[in-house]
């Protein structure tokens, strides 16, 4: 069997941590096992779509890299992928239904309104009036153009719903909890519960994962899965993520948009091992993982039940360890649009000497300006106040005129040969450790503690090295 998943959101906004870590989950399950992963949009709640949210949702999945095998702009075998163009497929599956008599026509006012405007279903309950009503009363009012909606026939001879959840285990929904709920309004628009299904079916869907918030609606869809008389797939529901405030991420309670943490510079390989975290466990215990790692362990098995907490701290600690894993040739790729150019008009075109000497402080590819502003100073005042105390040290100033002379003489000026000339340097000078360092370090970005000497001096570059050193000996 094909592994075949969905991720299917509304185009009601720009996805967020809470919600794309289903997407993230269904990912790393299908590439697991070498499936299909399919992208859906369920558009049909138009009153609720907002403009431009549809294309921010590929562009957030691009950007996390959850490339999808069938779906929108791929074409595939069961499209369209937009269930707004779904139409006629819905309404030959309600059709399919009515025949089988698993549904009905409901003419009921007072009961469609409850159905469609969302009433209080707990204390309303569909008293049936339709479904006892013959086959031909009902064809008979649906041919003179009475409005009606479609229900479904909640079988009368099944006591429980039954399941089983790859996580939560066996889950049994009595069925007089049950009415018949609506399939298709008046409209000609299908209800979600029923929309899901079909889309389901036809798309071939093996494994469906998603949030819990949606387990209530599970018992409905496996009774409609019979009713089809197809395969119904495997549930898994994802414990309930929480914000900071312990309430569950949304869009309304603090949840992070997925492309502000691209506009921030996080890293989407660290965001993707991060989302990972939320619910699941790596069977080694690893919290640092590569894509690769990632697809690797995913297994259903190692999420838990427990609902999950949002945690910004530990997601900047997850990107910057994976900021210190990347090579530096990529890193400074990555890190190369951040940089304010017209700030640090000093630094050289190819970065990557900076970004050698910056790369374990950073937490994400943004944070790349705070700490440039260590190697190039927007003080300038202030730096060569304290270059200038520095050289009217004199153990300072031979530390510094001895290192300087062995730099003038390199033919490289790279991190591993500026460390070893500054050395030298200091053997000429009889300094070593804090006596051949700090004195370095100050003159060449005002602080006493601070990155690799030979990093720094690569990192200003050589021009601007010996302009600083030379400040300090004038």
């Amino acid at each position: 069997m094909t592994v075949r998943t969905r991720f299917a959101p509304s185009p009601t906004g720009r996805l967020h941590l809470g919600n794309i870590r289903a997407a993230a989950f269904n990912w790393l399950f299908t590439r697991h096992h070498d499936g299909v992963f399919i992208l859906r949009i369920e558009d049909t709640d138009t009153a609720r779509n907002v403009e431009g949210s549809e294309q921010g949702i590929l562009d957030d999945m691009r950007w996390l890299g959850l490339d999808w095998d069938e779906g929108l702009d791929v074409d595939g075998p069961h499209g369209p992928y937009r269930q707004s163009g779904r139409g006629d497929l819905h309404d030959a599956a309600v059709e399919k239904l009515i025949a089988t008599g698993h549904a009905y026509p409901c003419f009921c006012a007072e009961e469609k309104r409850d159905d469609e405007a969302g009433g209080d279903r707990v204390a309303r309950r569909y008293a049936g009036t339709c479904r006892r009503r013959s086959a031909e009363e009902r064809a008979s009012r649906v041919a003179s153009g009475a409005e009606h909606v479609i229900r479904f026939a909640v079988p009368d001879d099944v006591d429980q719903v039954e399941f089983v959840d790859e996580i939560f285990g066996p889950i049994s929904f009595p069925t007089n909890d049950i009415d018949d709920f609506v399939l298709r309004r008046t409209d000609g628009r299908v209800t979600y519960n029923f929309g899901v299904v079909a889309d389901d079916i036809d798309m071939e869907i093996t494994h469906v994962i998603r949030g819990v918030g949606h387990l209530s609606n599970t018992p409905k869809q496996v009774l409609l899965f019979q009713a089809f008389e197809a395969a119904t797939p495997v549930f898994a529901h994802l414990p309930t993520v929480l914000g900071s405030d312990g309430r569950k991420l949304s869009k309304r309670a603090g949840a992070t948009p997925v492309n502000e943490l691209e506009s921030r510079g996080y890293s989407p390989d660290a965001v993707l091992n991060y989302l990972s975290l939320l619910g699941w466990s790596h069977p080694e215990e690893k919290e640092v993982l590569t894509r690769a790692e990632l697809v690797a362990a995913m297994s259903l098995d190692r999420v838990g039940k427990s609902d999950t907490q949002m945690d910004a701290e530990k997601l900047l600690w997850v990107c910057q360890q994976h900021l210190a894993m990347e090579s530096l040739e990529d890193l400074t790729d990555h890190v190369g649009p951040f940089i304010d150019r017209d700030r640090f008009a000093g630094l050289d075109a190819d970065a990557s000497s900076a970004v050698d000497a910056l790369r374990t402080r950073l937490l994400t590819y943004g944070n790349i300006n705070e700490h440039l502003g260590m190697l190039f100073p927007a003080d300038e005042v202030a730096a060569v106040s304290i270059r200038r105390e520095v050289g009217a040290d004199a153990e300072a100033r031979a530390v510094l005129t001895a290192v300087r002379a062995r730099l003038e003489a390199l033919e490289s000026w790279q991190a591993e040969t500026l460390n070893d000339a500054v050395r030298a340097g200091g053997g000429d000078a009889g300094a070593r450790g804090a006596g051949l360092f700090h004195p370095l370090r100050l003159v060449l970005i005002g602080a006493e503690k601070g990155p690799d000497v030979g990093k720094l001096l690569a990192g200003v570059g050589k021009t601007e090295a010996f302009r600083r050193i030379d400040e300090a000996l004038s």
